[in-house]
């Protein structure tokens, strides 16, 4: 049998935590963005809810589910820029609707 120096346990991993961390990082805000986008979608589009009152409503729950869930101030800042995006999107679409008839 071969011989080895090897101790159980006794390798760095710091890499592959951090790895991990990022994973789920991402994940977590992957699949919270995804989870706001299909909500505004969804109170717009299948229920029939002004465009604003549905962005006030699903911006203010990401707001709060990004709070507790302890994702900081860059997920403020990132659901604050969706909803300028959102607003700047519906203020074209109004435009192009007034242009054409």
């Amino acid at each position: 049998m071969a011989t080895s120096d090897y101790e159980h346990g006794s390798m760095d991993i710091s890499d592959q935590q951090n790895t991990w961390k990022g994973f789920m990082t991402a994940s977590v805000w992957g699949s919270a963005i995804i989870m706001a986008i299909v909500g505004y979608a969804t109170l717009t589009l299948a229920v029939g809810m002004n465009w604003m009152i549905a962005l006030v409503l699903i911006a203010g729950a990401a707001l709060l589910g990004g709070l507790f869930m302890g994702m900081g101030g860059t997920w403020i800042i990132t659901v604050v820029g969706l909803a300028a995006l959102a607003v700047f999107v519906q203020i074209v679409i109004m435009l192009a609707r007034s242009l054409m008839g």
